[in-house]
Parts: structure tokens; C-alpha cells; sequence
């Protein structure tokens, strides 16, 4: 039923084509859970130079892991620490280009190198966040960061 999907085009309208796939996989689902898999999945499909993508949900004034492609990781971060943390504390993605040079991080697959983070912010509350590893230094651009935040405006949907 799915295959592997080849991009084509630029960054941008790479992405755009994985909002769409997002959009058409989700329709119709309304299960947080089942979703988010489903997105941890695609996005590991799409991006390359990734060692961990996965979601942490707010449950109790923290965050705790939810689901994700990779190794086993931290079950619960608190807000404000390393930076998924920070991440919800500023609600606003944050691209570290050296995890090792970031105040805090949590390490959980020693083979991370940079992150990205961005909130999930649907009703203007925090419900967690997506979290990408890459065992590359410096390996999201800023067109990563608009592609994977429009990624997620397009999940909020069906969350």
C-alpha cells in the first residue's frame, strides 16, 4: 500500500509535497497517537542525515516521550531543560548546529550532533513537541526549519 517516495524539486517544494502526504495519510484519523506515528514515520522516510525524529507530548507540566523513529530515548524532559525544553519555554523552534555547545542538552544517543525543535502550538497551548537528531554538525538550514514548521501546522490539524 505505501512505497518509498522520491522528492523532487527544490527544498521547498520538497516539502511542500511531504505537508501534502502528511494531509492525505492523516485524513479522516483522529487518534493523536496513530498520527503522530504516522508522521515520525514519513518524516523519517523524507529526511536523510537523521539518527533519531520523534515527538514529546506535555503531560503534567512536562514532557514525556511519545512516538518517535530511533533509538530509545529520554522518557521525561521538564520545560526549560535541554532543548526541547527550552523549546517549549520560548515557544519557538529552536536549530542547534552543536548540541554539544548548547548549555543543558540531554543527550540520550551520544551519536547527536545538532537538533531541531519545534512547538506543537494548537489553541495556543503547548502539546509537545517535534524533536529531530542528526549525527552531522550544523545539518538543518533555515529552509529545513520552514519546511518542518509548516510540517507541523499541517499535523496540528489532526491532533
Amino acid at each position: 500500500m505505501f512505497t518509498k517516495t522520491e522528492y523532487k524539486g527544490n527544498l521547498e517544494e520538497q516539502y511542500d509535497m511531504l505537508s501534502k502526504q502528511l494531509s492525505a495519510l492523516l485524513e479522516g484519523e483522529d487518534d493523536i497517537i496513530a498520527n503522530l506515528s504516522n508522521a515520525s514515520a514519513l518524516l523519517n522516510q523524507f529526511l536523510t542525515d537523521i539518527n533519531w525524529v520523534g515527538f514529546y507530548l506535555m503531560k503534567n507540566g512536562e514532557l514525556v516521550l511519545g512516538p518517535f523513529q530511533g533509538l530509545p530515548a529520554c522518557v521525561r524532559i521538564p520545560v526549560g531543560r535541554g532543548v526541547c525544553g527550552t523549546a517549549v519555554q520560548k515557544r519557538e523552534t529552536i536549530v542547534v548546529e552543536d548540541v554539544h555547545q548548547f548549555p543543558g542538552h540531554i543527550a540520550c544517543d551520544a551519536r547527536s550532533n545538532s537538533e531541531i525543535v519545534i512547538p506543537l502550538i494548537k489553541n495556543d497551548e503547548i502539546i509537545g513537541v517535534l524533536d529531530i537528531d542528526s549525527p552531522l554538525k550544523n545539518r538543518f538550514t533555515d529552509d529545513d526549519k520552514l519546511g518542518l514548521e509548516k510540517f507541523v501546522q499541517t499535523l496540528i490539524q489532526y491532533l
